[in-house]
């Protein structure tokens, strides 16, 4: 006689000899087949999911607009730089030559035309321009004041001038000093040099 026993999906069988273990049988309470294992995300947590993913994008688009400003406003420093040196040339050769009274002209000159090669963003030459006009990101050669002006491009942490405008005007400077001397005190002022400088001072941190 066979006896067959079940116990909590365990199946054995007795004939005789000591009951043999089988494999146990799926009961209605196994995780497999449990739904709340299968089930995908809720609402709420796609909602987080997205908050989460829409944050650090502002975050990435805040750092990288701030590095594009800082690369635009190294590459302007970079063009004055240039061309001071370039004045600074200008004017040696005008000591050289012994031909002083030429200084007022150069001060009045383009100084895009002291370079071999002119940036790309430079615009050209306008009389009385706006930033408008001249388009962001550009250098332009003012004819009426006789400044070299750059039009700021991403002017998130710049803070304009008196006159309001998101530019930066740049001239050529005569420098002169009294001599020291108390016996040339009323003599006219010596030339010491040229610089090129804003015509006001700027903010762009």
């Amino acid at each position: 006689m066979i006896q067959r026993t079940e116990v909590r999906g365990l199946r054995t069988e007795e004939r005789g000899k000591p009951p043999i273990l089988l494999l146990p049988l799926l009961s209605p309470q196994s995780s497999v087949l449990s739904p709340r294992s299968s089930r995908g995300f809720t609402l709420i947590e796609l909602i987080i999911v997205i908050i989460i993913i829409v944050v650090l994008m502002g975050l990435f688009m805040n750092r990288a607009l701030f590095y594009q400003e800082q690369a635009e406003k190294t590459a302007m420093e970079g063009v004055a730089g240039t061309i001071q040196s370039a004045l600074t040339m200008q004017y040696s050769q005008i000591l050289t030559r012994g031909k002083p009274s030429d200084v007022a002209a150069l001060a009045m000159d383009n100084p895009m035309n002291w370079l071999q090669k002119k940036p790309r963003n430079y615009a050209g030459e306008y009389y009385d321009p706006s930033p408008l006009a001249v388009g962001p990101g550009n250098w332009v050669f003012d004819l009426r004041s006789r400044n070299l002006v750059y039009v700021v491009n991403i002017a998130n942490n710049f803070k304009p001038g008196k006159d309001g405008k998101k530019w930066i005007r740049f001239h050529a400077a005569v420098n002169y000093e009294a001599s020291r001397l108390p016996s040339l005190q009323n003599a006219p002022a010596e030339l010491t040099g040229l610089l090129f400088e804003p015509v006001e001072p700027y903010s762009w941190f």
